[in-house]
């Protein structure tokens, strides 16, 4: 095995941890969810023991103080992705949510027979079901961006289907879950602008590997989850520039986010509360605060040279197994591979691999399309987050000849 080290940070360390000090388990799965440090979940249980009110309802100090931290959140998620305010800031469950709810509420507003959306090759089903659902409700078109064998992005198709169609959507990853491509969303965002299409962008696996500028990119939503950036479950943001959220109809309805009720009509509040129905999850808030302070302590600079150092040193060892297939080359690519081993199904690599305390994912990762463009039902996927050291590669490395040792004989 080749050395693996020279890397001047390798990473947080894991006794911030709970689940990993605990367990000792390495944990290469970070594109599913992440591990909570301490602190976030320190601010959570304090909030709950020592602060625990009801927001936007209360006139008595403890519910103004859990209101003003709620706030306070919003503000700190509109700098952490540079929106222009904080109330475009929109709190949800998570960004399968967040896309559901631009696609239900936007389309509602802004779709019609004959107009097409656009959408990738690459997406996560949480960005391609909800959009088959709304062209059988408009009778609108959803067309595919290609993708090579590669995977990225084919550019001149996506450029073509732009130029022969009433597209009036775009809606793409900005890191494919399944392969790490990192997509060149900014380009691809003034193209459809060009074209008079507003775009959405998921960037569920890309908020937790760098830094996100929404007015840079000028994207019209964008949305994450707390649980992928080292914070709770349960939680996400969708961003929206506010002239379009302030035209869109309300996707759950009841209280707090009205602004009158009688039995003849109802009319509803300004974004965001417009889309923040019922109590919110708001001690989840507090630790998504908390996580994006964690990380933004750290920096993304180290953040994204830690984790291209990790991918750099696995694919490197990974050359010294020929029984590998790498599944998919990107040429810009985020801290995720997914790969096989030669007559060994994935699952039966997780397995083993789950021995030796080594958690990987494996599946089709809920993206289906991208399994069958290159010929697979399941990849085996190793995602690396910021506590990921040269030595979780090296147990990686011997976990997967461990497995091959089993099942080759």
């Amino acid at each position: 095995m080749t050395a693996l080290s020279n890397n001047p940070w390798e990473g947080v360390h894991k006794q911030q941890f709970p689940v990993l000090e605990e367990t000792q388990v390495i944990y290469l799965d970070n594109a599913a969810t992440t591990q909570k440090p301490k602190r976030v979940l320190d601010v959570m249980d304090r909030f709950y023991r020592e602060r625990y009110a009801t927001v936007n309802r209360s006139v008595y100090g403890l519910g103004q103080d859990a209101t003003r931290a709620y706030e306070e959140a919003r503000i700190c998620i509109q700098k952490f992705i540079n929106a222009k305010r904080a109330d475009e800031i929109i709190y949800v469950r998570g960004a399968t949510e967040a896309i559901n709810l631009v696609a239900s509420s936007y389309g509602a507003v802004a779709f019609k027979p004959g107009d097409t959306i656009l959408i990738s090759a690459l997406e996560h089903h949480a960005n391609i079901v909800p959009w088959q659902q709304i062209c059988e409700r408009y009778k609108c078109d959803l067309k595919i961006i290609p993708m090579s064998d590669k995977g990225d992005l084919i550019q001149e198709d996506y450029n073509r289907l732009l130029d022969e169609n009433k597209v009036v959507f775009v809606s793409l990853t900005h890191v494919s879950n399944a392969l790490g491509t990192i997509n060149p969303i900014k380009p691809m965002i003034q193209k459809a602008h060009e074209a008079g299409a507003k775009v959405l962008i998921d960037g569920a696996q890309a908020a937790p590997h760098m830094a996100i500028d929404v007015q840079a990119l000028d994207c019209d939503f964008y949305c994450f989850s707390g649980h992928k950036i080292y914070g709770p479950t349960g939680i996400g943001v969708l961003y929206g520039k506010y002239d379009l959220l302030d035209e869109m109809v309300p996707f759950l309805t009841g209280g707090d986010m009205i602004e009158t009720v009688t039995f003849d009509k109802t009319t509803f509040a300004k974004p965001p509360r417009k889309f923040e129905a019922g109590t919110p999850a708001f001690v989840e808030v507090l630790g998504l605060a908390e996580a994006i302070n964690f990380i933004q302590d750290i920096g993304f600079e180290k953040i994204q040279s830690h984790e291209s150092h990790m991918v750099r040193l696995a694919l490197d060892e990974f050359k010294h197994i020929p029984e590998i297939k790498l599944i998919g080359t990107p040429e810009k690519r985020a801290g995720v591979i997914s790969f096989l081993i030669d007559k060994i199904h994935a699952h039966d690599v997780g397995t083993l691999m789950d021995a030796k305390h080594v958690a990987v994912r494996v599946g089709h990762h809920c993206a289906q399309p991208v399994m069958q463009h290159f010929g697979v039902s399941a990849t085996v996927r190793v995602a690396f987050g910021i506590y990921n050291t040269p030595s979780d590669i090296a147990a990686l490395v011997a976990a997967i000849r461990y497995a091959m040792e089993i099942m080759y004989g």
